[in-house]
């Protein structure tokens, strides 16, 4: 990466935090004596965002005088994983949150590396299974369902 970028990146990234967390102020707090409200976690995630740019700004201030060599840009596994977020985005409602997480996930790791594929399958399925059961069935929230042709 250049190190103008990096400047400029981490200085909006600190700005982008700021406002996540000087927005989740003007939400409600907590209710029924519950110590986690609605403000809690934009509030977490801005102080994240504030400590990861700000760890950014550092590392490519010291980086400065280091000479850097430059990388080969991989367009492929980028456009790849660009369709297959699109692809999500597009089947979530239809297909439904468990099937269309697997193959999200599958094809992103197999993306990133090709020779683990039982590894991928094991964690994709693990993953999407597992995720599906403790929001749905232990919190109570809501997912995309199963398809009507899978029920």
């Amino acid at each position: 990466m250049e190190l103008k970028f990096d400047y400029i990146a981490s200085t909006l990234f600190l700005a982008v935090g700021i406002l996540f967390m000087i927005g989740s102020k003007s939400l409600g707090s907590s209710s029924y004596g519950s110590a986690v409200g609605p403000d809690i976690f934009p509030l977490i995630l801005g102080s994240a965002l504030v400590l990861l740019s700000i760890r950014l700004f550092y590392e490519t201030f010291v980086t400065h005088n280091q000479q850097r060599t430059k990388e080969k840009l991989q367009y492929k596994p980028f456009l790849i994983i660009f369709a297959a977020t699109l692809f999500y985005i597009l089947t979530l409602e239809t297909i439904g949150y468990v099937i269309t997480t697997f193959l999200f996930l599958f094809v992103c790791f197999q993306t990133m590396e090709r020779s683990k594929v039982i590894l991928s399958l094991i964690i994709s399925a693990g993953f999407s299974g597992l995720v599906y059961f403790l929001y749905v069935e232990l919190l109570k929230g809501t997912l995309p369902d199963w398809p009507i042709w899978f029920q």
